[in-house]
């Protein structure tokens, strides 16, 4: 029912392979399928080879969700299989307490660049 589709923001190659993901995802995963657009390595700043706006630009284009997050750190990763998991609540008719079925804000998230080792909400 969800997808998660992971990038390295250190590594080039691994984004562009993402276009190659989302169109076996369109021929081969069931219609409507959750998509997430995950850059990883958010804690890694100085090393980074993705910018944010190209990967928020391709979520963009696919009309998906996209998060920065750390596995190292853990930084972002229980906001983005959250937002993940509520979206498919939401697609599949689940009710959640508060705000109706609208979806949650959930912004692009980045790395703050003060502190290269947390990241924060953009």
């Amino acid at each position: 029912m969800g997808i998660i589709l992971v990038y390295d923001i250190t590594d080039e190659k691994s984004f562009e392979n993402i276009q190659n993901w989302m169109k076996s995802i369109k021929e081969n995963a069931s219609a409507g399928v959750e998509r997430l657009l995950l850059g990883n390595k958010c804690d890694m700043e100085a090393k980074r080879k993705v910018q944010k706006e190209q990967a928020d630009k391709l979520a963009r284009e696919h009309g998906i969700r996209f998060f920065e997050t750390s596995a190292k750190s853990s930084m972002n990763v229980d906001e983005a299989f959250s937002s993940l998991a509520r979206d498919i609540l939401l697609k599949s008719g689940g009710r959640r307490s508060g705000n109706g079925n609208k979806p949650p804000s959930t912004d692009l998230k980045t790395c703050d660049k003060k502190n290269t080792n947390k990241c924060s909400l953009g």
